[in-house]
């Protein structure tokens, strides 16, 4: 799946995530649609990146550290984007399980069932 691609389902499950997490807000809609396209970005590079690295702590917790990469994931999106705003740890984290669910059902979808 392309980068684009990543970053439009990234965008629209940070949309849904403002509805559902307290915490997570944006200034303009277009800072919305520009960190969902860094978000995919960053899922694309850094994350198979941290994956690897954490693998050790990732196999010992049973996939669960995946989670806190994820959260990580946002977290650093949010740093890096004036306009989006993350009040710490667990808006992150029920952040990126919602931008998971919406990344892995817009994949499904974009892959034709």
């Amino acid at each position: 799946m392309g980068i684009l691609l990543r970053g439009v389902f990234a965008a629209v499950g940070l949309w849904i995530a403002t509805f559902f997490v307290a915490g997570l807000s944006f200034d303009r809609p277009a800072t919305l649609v520009i960190a969902g396209l860094a978000l995919g970005l960053v899922n694309a590079l850094l994350r198979p990146l941290l994956v690897i690295l954490t693998l050790p702590i990732t196999i010992i917790t049973l996939g669960l550290f995946l989670l806190v990469i994820n959260a990580a994931m946002v977290a650093l999106v949010a740093w890096l984007m004036p306009g989006m705003h993350l009040a710490g740890f667990w808006p992150a984290l029920g952040t990126a399980v919602i931008v998971s669910v919406i990344g892995w059902i817009g994949g499904a979808l974009a892959r034709g069932g």
